[in-house]
């Protein structure tokens, strides 16, 4: 017998479970296929310099620039299987060059992380980096041009929103009229007001962190801003909370923290949300909000979003979303759905125990997996984690599971390669097939991550294993791709170009696969009692869908080979409406053949699996 079109996947991995099915969702907001997300450090991508000098300069180590992403990269980007970029590091930060002959003030390197800044201590939010322009003063019309070139590849474009602090210097020299400042109309007399858009210390005068181990603001580069002082009277909260005048040099002291009408003592001076809204659509929560009074720095925030909505940007990476209340989310983003409903909304929340609030109640469409799936395979790829664990992450968000992004790499997170996590690349490969493909949410990759970039470099603020978002730098396995902004991997490795072809087949596959949008149930625990030489170095499911039936066997032990038969449980046999017989499959990843037998409803596939290696298996 013969079902046309359908899929089996086989995946065994090597150190966790599997989760129990979750219950087909029937929401509006799941999409026939899956999502890939490619998030990418805007100022690196197109530098060719390699020059790679510590605390490097931009004449030294040079910049990548919006032009650089032109068609022939973003054809390439759309080829590797993805479907949204998230361009990090676009608005106005605090940068170290001078921009004055554009009319940007200079900003203080004793309040600056790196050479070039960091993206998260946003100083302009209705314009974008300078350094990303060819001519500075067309900066908003270039990455409108980018935009625009997006969408005609057909990809949806994202960028970072940060509503728990700003730059210490903000300055909005953009802001469309009637817009004021944060902090304008602030009464600084007291440490807080509802209004207010920031905390302050009354009476004290801010003072930069006495600094630690040998750091020295630019790495000692002279600068004549660099003198140990930032003019700040009175001093004011710093981003993470830190109510000193004088932050620790841990502290994200480069950064203000925004008051969205919590008081110090941490009540709300503001209606909560109630319960009973968990259980309601967006529209319902921007009725329940319409018509309040609410603190100024929730309609400056939501006024950011619209204005870059309008530009043309189709979504959000919220930055530490946890530390805003989830009634402002609630508010941000029904105002966000209410111009597009299908804006991509992901925030980053470590806090499991929040998850939930934050999806139901805050209006999130996607967090990060990072503390459940992400932390559980990074332990398995690192070779003291067990497969079988994989069970309880899904069991436990099997109710939200499509609310998961799903990733391995990230630009908080050390590189798959770097000596501090595992060292190679191609023992993220089993990690990737499960990751991409055991659950309905979305997938992210890291530029760079698809040929092995390693994160080695020295680049000045911080340490090596993840690539520098602080400095200028070059990103070597990367470049190798661009190949002097030909974008075609001319001078990749024979192994780079092959990991890269690999993630080019497994994410075009997952954004293909409509039984990824359907039903899960892991056969992991089935097989580890009736296999004899199946362990918890494999891991193996099945997702299928009306169209498609897949089995996935992944081997997460980078010595061992496995050869066992592997079975399909009777339950899945019968969901699936198999009869006894023989059926074709076919990989993937790889073409390679094989074969499901069926006897008495259960299922019997052959499985020789090398190191490291995955199967992705379609019936024929």
């Amino acid at each position: 017998m013969k079902f046309t079109n359908c899929i089996v996947v086989l995946v065994v991995c090597s150190v966790m479970g599997c989760a129990e099915a979750p219950k087909e969702k029937k929401s509006v907001e799941m999409k026939n296929r899956k999502t890939v997300v490619y998030q990418v450090f805007t100022r690196l991508f197109g530098n060719t310099n390699t020059t790679n000098e510590p605390w490097g300069t931009i004449e030294e180590n040079g910049v990548g620039k919006f032009a650089d992403f032109d068609d022939k990269a973003l054809s390439e980007i759309k080829d590797l299987g993805v479907t949204h970029i998230w361009y990090t590091g676009v608005p106005h930060h605090a940068v170290i060059n001078d921009y004055t002959d554009f009319g940007i003030s200079n900003d203080d390197p004793d309040v600056v992380k790196g050479m070039a800044g960091s993206p998260y201590a946003v100083k302009d939010y209705y314009n974008v980096n300078p350094d990303l322009a060819v001519n500075p003063d067309e900066r908003l019309q270039e990455f409108k041009a980018l935009v625009e070139r997006t969408h005609r590849r057909q990809m949806k474009v994202l960028i970072d929103i940060v509503p728990n602090h700003v730059a210490r210097n903000y300055e909005g020299l953009s802001n469309p009229q009637g817009v004021s400042d944060f902090g304008a109309n602030d009464d600084t007399a007291v440490e807080y007001q509802r209004d207010n858009n920031f905390y302050y210390i009354p009476d004290s005068i801010f003072k930069v962190p006495e600094w630690k181990d040998g750091y020295q603001p630019l790495g000692g580069n002279n600068n004549p801003l660099v003198d140990n002082r930032f003019e700040e009277t009175p001093a004011k909260w710093t981003g993470n909370g830190s109510r000193l005048s004088q932050p620790d040099s841990n502290d994200w002291y480069e950064t203000v923290k925004i008051n969205y009408g919590v008081r110090p003592d941490g009540s709300k001076d503001f209606e909560e949300l109630p319960e009973s809204y968990a259980e309601m659509d967006y529209k319902a929560h921007f009725e329940f909000w319409k018509d309040q009074d609410l603190p100024d720095s929730w309609y400056k925030f939501r006024d950011i979003a619209l204005y870059w909505l309008d530009f043309g940007v189709d979504g959000f990476r919220f930055d530490m979303a946890e530390m805003v209340p989830v009634e402002f989310w609630s508010f941000m983003n029904s105002s966000i759905k209410m111009k597009n409903p299908d804006a991509f909304l992901l925030a980053e929340v470590y806090n499991p125990s929040l998850y939930r609030a934050y999806i139901h109640k805050g209006k999130m469409d996607y967090l990060y997996d990072k503390v459940e799936l992400y932390d559980s395979i990074k332990h398995i790829m690192k070779g003291y984690g067990w497969t079988d664990h994989i069970h309880t992450v899904q069991k436990g968000l099997q109710d939200i599971e499509h609310n998961m992004l799903h990733f391995l790499e990230n630009h908080d997170e050390q590189r798959i390669a770097s000596p501090d996590f595992v060292g190679k690349a191609e023992i993220a490969k089993p990690a990737m097939v499960v990751s991409a493909t055991i659950s309905s949410s979305p997938t992210m990759v890291y530029f760079g991550q698809e040929v092995g970039e390693d994160g080695s470099e020295n680049a000045g603020y911080g340490s090596p294993t993840r690539t520098s978002i602080f400095d200028y730098i070059g990103v070597p396995a990367h470049q190798r791709w661009v190949n002097d902004k030909k974008f075609d991997g001319g001078q990749l490795t024979e192994e780079e170009s092959k990991l890269r072809d690999f993630y080019k087949k497994l994410l075009n596959f997952v954004i293909a696969s409509p039984a990824l949008m359907g039903h899960y149930e892991e056969i992991h625990y089935y097989n580890k009692e009736h296999t004899e030489t199946y362990d918890h170095r494999v891991f193996s499911f099945v997702r299928w869908s009306d169209d498609e039936k897949l089995i996935v066997v992944s081997n997460f032990d980078a010595d061992k080979s496995y050869d066992f038969e592997l079975k399909i449980p009777k339950g899945v046999i019968q969901k699936w409406s198999l009869k006894d017989g023989q059926y074709n499959l076919k990989d993937a990843l790889y073409n390679s053949k094989n074969e499901l037998k069926v006897n008495k409803e259960v299922g019997v596939v052959q499985v020789n699996l090398k190191p490291l290696s995955s199967y992705i298996l379609v019936l024929e």
